[in-house]
């Protein structure tokens, strides 16, 4: 039996675990999630041990893949071959989620997580790249590029966060409950996770086998439901504070940008095409009857295509 499909709960704990009760041991999720032949690496970065992948042509351009919450860096799984040939491809666990897990100091903050960003280039010795960001990874994805435009070569933003919702998905929105830090860290059933992904799907019937044991089981990974709340409560602030800001910071963004979004997104509304449309006229949009909020992942082939088109256009 190989590393990958051992039970990540010994038997006594498993009816703990079919609860939403308790972490999962590190190195386990590890094995299974970050084996020997998957590519992946550590780096220390600012409190963070950040797990990442670099993949594809190291001669080619590059091109960084971030998700959005609950997500990992499997997310991208099927955008790799459509990509390997043409780019050098970086994808990484945003910090709070994934096998990167919380901060040390368990500080959390939009600022800091572009920073972070911006330090994984640096440890990689990347100048200049094209960046893709779905949800809370395209929110980072187009305020690095207005924090370090010189650094970002092209915008390919699906379903990202930025202006103001007016309706917040439950299971952010949930961290604003009084005692949500204590008790979502401590019991969180699979059931919940199972409900969030199925949310983010425009059709649920698309879910690959496995895609939610492994959300489950990377929300189990120690600290990281904690961090969870953290983040969402730093979500929810943002969210409020962005109410009037957004326009006139995306309307900065100077290089050239591709909007992808999914009709059926029940996380973020296709109401927000217009807006980015209103404020970067410029902007390339792609819109998907039937798609959730999570096109890289519910149609990878499709969006990886469309994507391809416009970064070679």
């Amino acid at each position: 039996m190989s590393a990958s499909s051992l039970p990540l709960t010994p038997p006594l704990a498993a009816g703990f675990a079919r609860f939403g009760f308790g972490a999962l041991p590190l190195e386990r999720l590890k094995a299974r999630y970050a084996n020997a032949d998957s590519g992946s690496r550590f780096i220390e970065l600012d409190g963070f041990n950040v797990h990442y992948r670099d993949e594809g042509s190291r001669d080619k351009p590059v091109l960084v893949l971030i998700h959005g919450v609950v997500a990992s860096l499997h997310t991208w799984d099927g955008w790799i071959n459509a990509f390997a040939a043409h780019y050098r491809i970086i994808r990484f666990d945003v910090p709070g989620f994934g096998l990167t897990g919380p901060a040390r100091d368990g500080v959390y903050s939009a600022e800091r997580m572009v920073n972070i960003f911006g330090l994984l280039l640096d440890y990689l010795g990347i100048g200049k790249a094209v960046v893709a960001g779905n949800s809370l990874g395209g929110y980072i994805a187009w305020n690095f590029a207005l924090a370090q435009p010189q650094r970002v070569e092209q915008l390919i933003l699906i379903d990202p966060a930025g202006y103001h919702m007016q309706k917040v998905p439950l299971m952010i929105g949930a961290a604003a409950l009084p005692g949500a830090t204590w008790a979502m860290p401590l019991w969180m059933p699979r059931a919940l996770i199972a409900q969030g992904i199925k949310e983010v799907y425009g059709e649920p019937g698309r879910i690959k086998a496995g895609v939610i044991d492994r959300y489950y089981d990377l929300s189990r990974r120690p600290g990281n439901r904690r961090a969870m709340m953290d983040i969402f409560r730093v979500l929810l602030k943002v969210n409020r504070e962005e109410l009037h800001g957004t326009p006139a910071r995306v309307a900065a963004i100077k290089v050239p940008t591709l909007l992808m979004w999914g009709e059926r997104d029940r996380w973020i509304s296709p109401k927000h095409v217009p807006l980015w449309q209103r404020d970067l006229p410029d902007i390339q949009v792609k819109t998907y009857p039937g798609v959730g909020h999570i096109p890289m992942e519910e149609i990878p082939e499709q969006s990886a295509a469309d994507a391809l088109r416009f970064l070679q256009g």
